[in-house]
């Protein structure tokens, strides 16, 4: 492999940065949207795995986290119980490996409780929704608290 200069690299970190922050922020504009189309579905779900992939170029562990999380989101929002699980399970093993806390543990917790409930499996979903109201007890910020609080509330 060639010699790749600090410029570069630089260049490369700030194009995976912008690119996955932007990629990101476009996957909820699509998924606040109340009304896609097809095409928008998935764009959603393209957008939702190349933003993750962006943070794995450059990332820490919490990016990577929230990618997953993001990616779950968009395939529960989808009604796809299978690739929702999938990437649930995904964003709590990173967060567990890594003790990420506060509400990024709360939210890996309530995106199991929301892919299990997608699932119809009853008891997980409980299990999830319980753990997720556990870990929000130990978020710092009050506004953090309900943010998951009330995503929770939209579980059924």
């Amino acid at each position: 492999m060639a010699n790749v200069t600090q410029e570069e690299q630089d260049l490369q970190y700030t194009f995976h940065r912008k690119t996955a922050i932007n990629l990101f922020n476009e996957v909820w504009d699509l998924m606040e949207k109340a009304e896609r189309t097809p095409e928008e579905d998935f764009q959603m779900i393209h957008k939702a795995h190349a933003s993750r992939f962006h943070w794995g170029e450059i990332g820490e562990p919490v990016n990577f986290s929230r990618g997953e999380w993001q990616i779950s989101r968009v395939y529960a929002v989808l009604r796809r119980p299978e690739p929702c699980l999938a990437h649930a399970k995904r964003n709590l093993d990173i967060v567990l490996e890594h003790e990420i806390k506060d509400f990024d543990l709360a939210f890996a917790y309530e995106a199991l409780a929301r892919a299990y409930s997608l699932s119809g499996d009853s008891a997980a979903k409980e299990k999830y929704l319980n753990l997720t109201k556990e870990a929000s007890t130990l978020i710092a910020k009050d506004a953090d608290r309900n943010i998951v609080l009330q995503d929770l509330e939209t579980i059924e």
